[in-house]
């Protein structure tokens, strides 16, 4: 027998007309009615309609256009520069026979499981003013200062780049492994060079591959906060003025840049919508094999290169490694710290001050993605296996969050949770534990629906059916027959969402209180007093999470 609650929650499922209209009014609540609701204060200044500041935006003499044209601009350097790696690898990965290719690969990801803030706190201590190589070549050379470091506007792009270049080599290697190799074959029988080859006939099978990923990319940019927050200094972009102008007091400028930029990322969302229906189409034949290197030099040259390649993508990830064994104050001008302890980890598991941010990042985690699954899959099931006339609406709304930046839902979320509501019982949720775990909720939604909507699509619907015929319930069906079948690919789009909760900055640093506070907070509030050692064992400690997860959701996801 089930519990007298559980019964109630399985014949409310069962009718769904009202499950429906809850998951309606869930999305209602928590994404449309926050974004509309900042458009309309956005126009109100001293309780009355006014569109000054968006003039005042739009006013070429004030700093504001320039954040977003310097947004933009990284941007599209970002798109420049990652896709000239992550395309060039990916060539290089399927026309040539590599040494040690899976390895190689594995490490070609490693900056997926790098959480954003602790990616650039490895560059900060890597390649920073006061970082490990500008110290040892100014040592080396015996220079009266560092010859390079990163800083501004290059570093920004270069963090961009490293942390980017990921998805042109995904989606660039999978179109790859799609492509006819027939026609590659037919243009090199019938006498095309090589660069004739590349441009009219391999090129064109990889554009929407390519435009693909430039769009996720650029759309990813403008929404990067860690980069700009750390290395930015006197380089503005919207993301940052977005904080700067809430920080100040100016709510209705940064309500003002939250619309702005939340309507170039929708503008994006589209693009990337169409371009993935536009590179949906399947391609015929068989790919041409890799070629191998038959030249003993050039094999060696190839092995030499995977190495170097591979040490300095995994530089960062090292570098986080060596200062989390280092005494918090005795790095200071030395080039390598040169004392080491182990207490900054016996302190994440004996501390509770310290161990405290760790706890309440994965329970905000675990809450978020635990609605998530259940919203998500609700919504992919009623969408691809039952006629829905709210179908579109119900995408529609589960999407947005994938476009729009963090700092654009946490300023929304201030403004409308800042008072009493119905929906909330009364309560005032800003400043409050639950509002962190209600970002997280509404920012990782569309990466569950994603991941169930495909498995709900890859579903056989006349397993249902033949389960329904011998006589089994609705839920029966569902627990045995239907559940099973999706459960891994569901179960990978939560685990990838959990650790994205795990690893979020941009929104928590607007929206946490000291009661809430997750690990990114504390990563940065460790740099702010110079506790370098802890920083860094809250980073490794981080990314061996993700790293966890994400394998599990890889597993998980390669069974379905």
């Amino acid at each position: 027998m089930y519990p007298v609650s559980f019964v109630k929650i399985i014949h409310f499922l069962k009718s769904t007309r009202p499950a429906r209209m809850l998951v309606l009014l869930i999305l209602i609540i928590t994404v449309v009615y926050p974004l509309l609701y900042l458009l309309d204060r956005s126009t109100i200044i001293e309780d009355s309609r006014s569109l000054s500041n968006y003039r005042q935006f739009w006013d070429w003499q004030a700093p504001y256009i320039g954040a977003l044209w310097g947004s933009v601009w990284i941007s599209l350097s970002s798109v420049f520069f990652a896709g000239l790696f992550g395309v060039g690898l990916a060539f290089l990965f399927e026309r040539v026979e590599l040494p040690a290719k899976q390895f190689l690969a594995a490490v070609a990801t490693l900056p997926i499981v790098l959480p954003p803030l602790v990616g650039v706190v490895a560059f900060i201590f890597l390649l920073g003013e006061s970082g490990i190589i500008p110290r040892g070549l100014q040592h080396l050379f015996n220079l009266p200062a560092s010859p390079f470091y990163l800083e501004g506007l290059s570093a920004i792009i270069f963090v961009h780049a490293y942390s980017f270049y990921v998805y042109f080599f995904l989606f660039t290697r999978a179109a790859f492994q799609r492509m006819d190799g027939a026609t590659i074959e037919a243009a090199q029988s019938l006498g095309a060079s090589r660069l004739i080859v590349l441009w009219r006939v391999i090129f064109p099978q990889l554009r929407a591959a390519i435009s693909s990923a430039a769009i996720l990319v650029f759309m990813i940019s403008m929404a990067s906060f860690s980069a700009p927050f750390l290395f930015g200094g006197d380089y503005r972009v919207l993301t940052v003025e977005i904080y700067n102008s809430k920080l100040q007091g100016d709510m209705p400028m940064a309500m003002t840049q939250a619309v702005m930029l939340g309507a170039i990322s929708i503008i994006f969302l589209f693009l990337n919508i169409y371009s993935e229906k536009s590179s949906s189409a399947g391609q015929k034949g068989v790919p041409l094999p890799p070629r191998p290197i038959s030249n003993k030099i050039y094999r060696r040259l190839a092995a030499a290169l995977a190495i170097i390649a591979s040490l300095l993508l995994a530089a960062p990830h090292l570098t986080l490694l060596l200062l989390s064994f280092t005494k918090n104050g005795s790095w200071t001008n030395q080039i390598l710290p040169s004392i080491y302890t182990f207490a900054n980890y016996a302190s994440l598991f004996l501390d509770q001050k310290v161990s405290e941010p760790i706890i309440n990042s994965m329970a905000m985690a675990l809450m978020a993605t635990a609605a998530n699954f259940v919203v998500a899959a609700l919504a992919a099931f009623w969408i691809t296996q039952r006629r829905w006339r709210a179908a579109k609406l119900a995408e529609i709304m589960i999407m947005l969050p994938w476009a729009i930046p963090g700092t654009v839902i946490a300023i929304a979320l201030i403004i409308v949770f800042n008072s009493p509501h119905w929906f909330t019982v009364g309560a005032i949720l800003v400043g409050s534990f639950w509002i962190l775990p209600l970002a997280y909720f509404i920012r990782h939604l569309p990466v569950v629906y994603r991941a169930a909507n495909a498995a709900f699509s890859r579903f056989d619907k006349f397993q249902e059916e033949a389960a329904r015929s011998l006589g089994a319930s609705g839920w029966l069906t569902f627990r045995k027959v239907v559940f099973p079948a999706i459960r891994p690919g569901i179960l990978a789009g939560v685990l990838l969402a959990m650790v994205m909760s795990l690893g979020e900055f941009v929104s928590s640093i607007l929206l946490y209180t000291f009661s809430n506070r997750p690990i990114s907070i504390a990563i940065l509030n460790e740099i702010r007093l110079i506790n370098l050692g802890t920083a860094s064992a809250y980073g490794v400690m981080l990314t061996l999470i993700i790293f966890f997860i994400t394998w599990l959701a890889n597993r998980w996801g390669a069974t379905q």
